[in-house]
């Protein structure tokens, strides 16, 4: 059965066009039941597939030149929703011509026109953005929000913590996710009111898939005793950029010291399957595809520096959500929460507080 198809923002991305179809091919190739609708330049798409005749018989084009810039404010990407390649290809997930849209564009902008087009899921207040991070153990770790909201409440945190709880259950099959907030330490005294009252809210209520299990440090993210991470996305943001930068340290570290002396690069010889898997695990393409959770509709950001291999994968991320119904899921759960029980929940959190 095929699946619905995904739409490509073609133009997005640090290299556009070539690393986009490049992507798509191997996501293809991968998986003969994907479909796509790539938008941008029909041109430089005809001549990109010239290369990937398996793709051309899978994909339609829709044309159009007008791209979002890297630096572009939100504001002013907005105002050209509807004739620029990202627009496009979220406002084909709106129309129902694709199941869901993939672009390695502006973030700021594709959040923008993505809430704009496809409107907050109801019961949802804010949406938010998720990734797929690397632990020490077999699954991944699910780390949301990201950059979406820097400034969060209680409430906001719930809901964040449910979609991600849905997510996990997609991703890695878990039945009740271990879901943690982030925070300065793992004692119930610890912590901003904010993330206090969510923590009280998620242990009052009743109904949800999941199993919380408290806060969170930091260092403790890819350890791999938690499947989701709940933060507001100033923390969020700040805690990726770290975890990014310092696995970019150490493989940078074991090169300078691997390359130090004539002893060290024949060491560097015998332990070559160690640093490869190292190398492979710490690879950010093996990770690559961000969603938006909340919307009416699936979202996958792929980063702007993604080779095919990311594409691909921030392409099968998307494919995945859309057959198992992400959206379904996360409604279900508000439903099976509902309000009554979440503010029975925030009048806990507040006697608590009290």
């Amino acid at each position: 059965m095929s699946l619905p198809r995904i739409a490509i923002d073609a133009m997005g991305g640090d290299e556009g066009v070539r690393v986009m179809v490049s992507g798509a091919a191997l996501a293809r190739h991968r998986h003969e039941n994907f479909r796509f609708l790539l938008v941008g330049d029909q041109d430089r798409i005809k001549r990109a597939l010239d290369d990937h005749p398996g793709l051309a018989s899978a994909s339609e084009i829709l044309h159009c030149e007008d791209v979002v810039g890297g630096d572009e404010k939100p504001t002013q990407a907005l105002r050209r929703a509807k004739t620029t390649s990202m627009g496009l290809a979220i406002n084909a997930v709106k129309a129902g011509d694709a199941g869901a849209a993939v672009s390695a564009g502006n973030t700021g902008a594709l959040m923008a026109m993505s809430k704009l087009a496809l409107r907050t899921m109801p019961g949802i207040d804010r949406p938010a953005l998720a990734a797929l991070l690397p632990t020490l153990e077999e699954h991944d770790v699910i780390m949301l929000d990201l950059g979406a909201n820097t400034e969060c409440d209680a409430r906001n945190l719930v809901q964040f913590a449910i979609m991600g709880a849905a997510y996990s259950r997609i991703v890695e099959g878990s039945g009740a996710p271990r879901v943690r907030l982030l925070n300065i330490g793992t004692e119930e005294i610890k912590g901003t009111d904010q993330v206090q009252e969510a923590a009280v809210m998620l242990r009052a209520a009743r109904g949800l898939a999941m199993a919380f299990d408290g806060f969170v440090e930091a260092d403790q993210i890819n350890r791999g005793n938690v499947d989701v991470v709940v933060s507001d996305g100033f923390s969020g943001n700040i805690a990726l950029k770290a975890i990014e930068g310092s696995a970019r340290f150490v493989t940078d570290l074991l090169k300078n010291a691997f390359r130090s002396s004539l002893r060290s690069k024949f060491g560097f010889l015998v332990s070559r399957p160690a640093t490869e898997l190292l190398r492979h695990h710490l690879d950010p393409n093996n990770h690559n595809g961000a969603v938006f959770l909340g919307l009416n509709g699936v979202v996958v950001k792929s980063h702007g520096s993604a080779n095919e291999k990311g594409v691909a994968n921030a392409v099968a991320v998307a494919a995945r959500l859309v057959e198992a119904k992400l959206t379904e899921r996360i409604a279900s759960d508000l439903a099976e929460l509902g309000e009554a029980n979440l503010r029975q929940a925030a009048k806990a959190a507040h006697k608590d507080a009290t």
